[in-house]
């Protein structure tokens, strides 16, 4: 069986829209090696309509390497039944605090991050609500060269200590003893099916460069993260109910904008298991 399905490109420099393709039945072997190289080449994709079950959900994910479980998270549970594998993502009314309304790449605190992010919304505000994307190997590119020079050697901590605790306690009331994931990556690394460099900060979890004192470490960050909100390197997506987005962690940062307040955003995120970045 033939599937055929159109990958139309959202800006010259990243994400990709695939039309014609239904995540709801078995895709083939041909049609997962062409959708997997418009994800090396795009490095985000979204797809429109797609009405999955949750093991749906996972089993699309798991054609792209083993599912990662959140460090900070709880097995979601629906008629029953345990799907660790699945993080549950809600703001509403109540909601004082959201996750993703900061340039991050997905876990980036594990010793081994998650590669790719796969995001269905089920439930979206009547207005607001998208998620900006933006390609770290653009900004990389975007560098001058002794700027280039000077960070390839450089490390930075990645921490999950702030965002998880604060999250812990917003969701469950209290301080937990609870430790997170707190790791050293490469400020800039290597795409490890494309070769791309990239680089590798985000505001969500990285605390300070390595063996450089804090005022330059400060310093070097702020511009990095003025230098990668260039819009240059963006796309952004307008969700409707239903709609997929999947990220390559290993390349992107995301942002989700939380300017739908009091109003409900809810849906359901698989996250593949990545490698160490080097």
């Amino acid at each position: 069986m033939t599937q055929h399905f159109e990958v139309k490109p959202m800006t010259p420099t990243i994400g990709a829209e695939i039309i014609g393709l239904d995540l709801t039945q078995p895709m083939t072997d041909e049609a997962f090696e062409k959708l997997h190289t418009a994800f090396l080449d795009r490095k985000v994709l979204f797809f429109r309509d797609q009405d999955l079950t949750l093991d749906q959900h996972k089993d699309f994910g798991r054609r792209f390497g083993n599912l990662h479980v959140h460090p900070a998270s709880s097995p979601f549970k629906q008629d029953g039944v345990e799907h660790p594998e699945i993080l549950f993502l809600h703001a509403d009314e109540n909601t004082t605090r959201t996750a993703g309304d900061t340039w991050h790449s997905d876990v980036s605190c594990d010793p081994e991050p998650p590669m790719a992010s796969i995001l269905r919304l089920v439930k979206i505000p009547p207005s607001g609500g998208d998620t900006l994307f933006a390609s770290m190997s653009a900004a990389y590119d975007a560098l001058s060269e002794p700027m280039k020079r000077y960070l390839g050697d450089l490390t930075a901590t990645h921490d999950g200590t702030e965002n998880y605790s604060d999250r812990a306690k917003r969701r469950d009331g209290v301080i937990t003893n609870r430790v997170y994931p707190r790791n050293t990556h490469p400020i800039v690394r290597t795409h490890p099916e494309t070769g791309e460099k990239a680089l590798y900060v985000n505001t969500a979890f990285t605390s300070h460069i390595n063996d450089v004192p804090k005022p330059e470490s400060d310093a070097i960050l702020a511009y990095l993260y003025q230098h990668i909100s260039n819009v240059a390197f963006q796309c952004r997506f307008q969700w409707t109910q239903n709609s997929i987005a999947m990220w390559d962690n290993r390349s992107t940062l995301h942002h989700a904008m939380w300017d739908y307040f009091p109003n409900i955003r809810s849906g359901f995120r698989v996250t593949v298991q990545g490698d160490k970045p080097v």
